[in-house]
This record gives C-alpha cells, structure tokens and sequence, in this order.
C-alpha cells in the first residue's frame, strides 16, 4: 500500500506536476500533536460534571493513551506512507476495512471542527473585554465568525503545510502558553485563598448518568497521536522522527489535561462551568482575586489562537483521508487532485470545509437548539465515529500480534497484545457511552435519535462509496478496454 499512496505522486513527479513535500520536522510534529490531543475546548465540558473526572482522565491515560502511541509507532514503522489509519486499516484488515476506517475520521471532523469555531467564537468576544461575552450566544454572530474563520484557515492550508504549519505551531505555543497561565493561577490561587473542593467532589455521584458520557469525551479528547501519520508522506524522515515526537507530544499532553483540569475545578464550581467560556471564566475569575484583571483580553487572545491551531491541524489532517480515496477510487477522481502550484490535496480541504459549515447551519436553523447544545451534539458524536478507526488501529495490533509468522516491529509481541487488549476495550466502551447525554441535552429523544441516526447514516454513506461508486467507477474504466479484448 506504501508504494500504491506513494505511485501518484510519483507519476505525477515524473509527468512535471507537483507532488507532496516533506516539510514537516521533529518539533514541528511535537507541537502539531500538542495542539491536536491538548484541545482545551473539551475541558470544560468534562470538568462540568466534577473532580470524579480526574479519575477518568488517569484511567484513560493508562488504557487508552498510552496504548495509542504503541500503537501509532508500531504501525507506522510497518506502513509508512500516506493515509494512516485508512492505509493501517486497509493493510491489516482488507480494502473496506480501510475506507471505513479512513471515512469516519474524515466525517468525524465534519462535526469536530465545527465544535471548534464555535468554541473560537466563545472565547474571541472576550477580546473585546467581559462585556462582550453575551455575543457568544448569538447565531448571527456564530455563524458568521465560524465562516471568517473556516476561510482563513483553509485558505491557508492550500497554500501548504510549509505555510499552514505555522499555524499550527502557533496555536502549540498558544496552547502552551494559555494552559501554563491557567495553571499558575490555580496554584497562587490555592496557595493564598485555599480551595472549596473536597474529597466528597471526588466521589462517583448517586446518579453518574452525565459523568458516563465524559468518558467517551476524554478519550476522544486523547486522540491526535496519529494524526501525523495522515500526512506520513509529508514528514522528514519519518521512522526517525515519529517515535520521538509521539513521545513528547503525548507526555506534555497528558499533563496539561490533568493540570488543567484540575485548575478549572478550583476557580469555578461546576454547576457553573459553560461548555464554550469555561476555560476564559475561569481566568477571570483568578485574576480577578489576584488582582491582575486586565490579563483577560490578551489571555483570550492567546486562547483563540490556540483554538486556530486546533482547527487548522485537524482541517489539514482530516483531508489527506479522502485525498487518498480518491487516488484509490472510491471516492470522486476531483477529491485526489493536487493544487498545481501549491502541491495540496485542495479539493478535498474545500468539500470538508463545506460540509462542516452545512451541518452548523442545519443545527441551528432546523433543531432550535441553542449555541451549547448545538456544541454538545455536534461533539459527541463525532466522539462516536472518531473512536470507531481506533477500534481498527487496536484490532491491528491484535492481528499483527497474533500471526503465526510475527516478526518484531519496533515492540515485542507481549507488548502489542497488552495495548491492542487495553485500547481494545476502553475504544469500545468510550463509544457506547457516548450515546448518554451530557446535562446540557434538553431533549433526550432528540439527542438519541441525533446519534443513532447520524452514525448509521455516515455508516451507511461509507457503504454506498465502496460498494456501489467503487465498483461502478472500476466498471466505467474496464469498459474501454472490452472491444480490445
């Protein structure tokens, strides 16, 4: 499959068209995999259900992200190339495998990035001071500050990744910088005026219905190890420069959801953490008792461009996926195509960014729901179809591990049937508690039937690409050569 992504690009090398540049080094991956597993966008919405979630957040670091990165490493080294956990999948488990697989972490960030204009919009209006935090609640303002936003960073993205990267590595150093700050006055906040939490906010709650659907958020908050592997053909030397900076992404990551998970529990009691501002409430609130209010404006500012990270890396990503379908037929020709100047998959970055602003549109104008519950669907289930490649990237794992003829990769077997086990099974149990409602749903018959019906549909959307355009495309192309024959 290597040489089956890698062979257009060659051809077209070789034809004098343009072909994907390796631009991406060691630390440009570090802070990519920074600001695509550390989105602070999701904190809020886990913390609002209380300090129980810090258990969460461990037993998903042990079970789920650390077997990610095993796995990521592991079949990275043993599949280079374009495509990632669609070319894994496809290898591992056969062609359909390996569309579903790459189909659902395309549309899954349909919903996802949507989730983080509007989150951008939340924390934007705080740049204009707290007296402008109302705008956040506005449709207008929502939907047309998602649209600025979708623009520039697609804009971007088709210039290139040598381009776009810098995007991304700002939003690191943002992320960095607003989780860091967070951080801090948490800790000169306990230090000089204590906490209000106790042991008791630690404890399962009597009724844990809405703690059960943050774990499925929290794992899907831990994903992004493997983005990179989306853009392996676009990485300096790849076998040398992944291991390490999984790695460091994954260890920095992993502390600042804790650290700051922790922080917006101090400052703010979890009945009143809102989903879109809960990060930017709770540094008002610090600063606030600190003295240093004016730090707000300039915070948000750092945030928003830490959530611009976040949207261009999961953008430019997401749309390496169906770029290699294309060249593999099973989606439209056009999706495959290469901007002739700046060497992108630009067609495909253009399709994903339109769907993504049709499915804002069409929850705000057809279900009613307000600027949070609109957040909080659109999120969970993307949680649902992004989590259902990880069920195949585990299932590898297993697969590789249980060959007769195994050969030692970068781990030894023992080591890939532990994480391909562990991953396995907390994947499986983060998408079925997807599907209880977070305590912002207002309706739970539309919620459930939001989530059901959007994941067969997207299922069965995949289904009807590979098994009926597939096949009468390669039809459409045999035909030619029949009278010849």
């Amino acid at each position: 499959m290597e040489n089956a992504v890698a062979t257009p690009g060659t051809a077209n090398a070789a034809a004098g068209t343009p072909r994907l540049r390796r631009v991406l080094g060691r630390w440009d991956l570090v802070l990519l995999f920074v600001v695509a597993v550390f989105n602070l966008n999701v904190i809020p919405s886990i913390a609002a259900n209380g300090g129980v979630t810090i258990w969460l957040w461990i037993i998903s670091l042990l079970l789920f992200f650390w077997p990610q990165g095993i796995a990521v490493i592991e079949l990275a080294h043993r599949y280079p190339g374009e495509g990632g956990v669609y070319l894994w999948a496809k290898e591992v488990f056969g062609d359909f495998h390996g569309f579903l697989s790459g189909w659902c972490y395309w549309t899954n960030n349909m919903m996802y990035v949507p989730t983080i204009m509007l989150y951008f919009v939340g924390v934007s209006v705080f740049i204009l001071g707290p007296a402008h935090s109302g705008l956040a609640d506005s449709k207008s303002f929502a939907l047309t500050a998602s649209l600025a936003l979708l623009t520039i960073l697609v804009a971007l993205n088709i210039v290139g990744l040598g381009v776009g990267k810098w995007i991304n590595n700002l939003g690191g150093f943002g992320t960095f910088i607003a989780g860091g700050l967070l951080i801090t006055l948490g800790f000169v906040v306990w230090l000089r005026f204590g906490t209000s939490i106790t042991a008791a906010d630690f404890r399962i709650p009597a009724n844990p219905r809405f703690v059960l659907n943050s774990f499925g958020v929290i794992c899907f908050g831990l994903v992004g190890l493997e983005l990179a592997s989306v853009m392996g053909d676009e990485i300096e030397n790849p076998r040398k420069t992944l291991p390490g900076a999984v790695a460091w992404g994954g260890i920095l990551s992993g502390a600042l959801y804790l650290g700051t998970t922790l922080t917006l529990l101090v400052a703010v009691s979890k009945d009143q953490i809102s989903v879109l501002q809960g990060i930017v409430q709770a540094v008002s609130h610090m600063s606030t008792r600190v003295g240093i209010g004016w730090i707000i404006p300039p915070f948000a500012l750092m945030l928003s461009l830490s959530i611009a990270g976040i949207g261009s890396a999961w953008l430019g990503g997401s749309a390496r996926i169906p770029f290699v379908a294309g060249l593999d037929s099973y989606l439209p020709d056009w999706l495959g195509q290469i901007h002739p100047k700046y060497s992108t998959p630009y067609a495909a970055l253009i399709v994903h960014a339109i769907v993504s602003l049709m499915l804002v549109v069409v929850n705000f104008s057809f279900t009613g729901t307000g600027v949070q519950e609109t957040f909080q669907k659109l999120l969970s289930l993307a949680v649902v179809l992004q989590l259902i490649p990880f069920l195949y990237l585990f299932g590898a794992l297993l697969r590789i591990a249980s060959h007769s003829s195994f050969a030692r990769g970068r781990y030894r077997r023992t080591t890939l049937i532990a994480a391909g086990l562990s991953g396995l099974l907390t994947t499986s149990l983060g998408i079925a508690l997807a599907f209880f409602p977070a305590q912002q749903i207002t309706s739970l018959l539309s919620y459930e039937l939001w989530m059901f019906g959007g994941s067969l549909a997207f299922i069965a959307l995949a289904a009807f690409f590979f098994f009926i355009y597939g096949r009468r495309k390669a039809a459409r192309k045999l035909a030619p050569a029949a009278p010849a024959l």
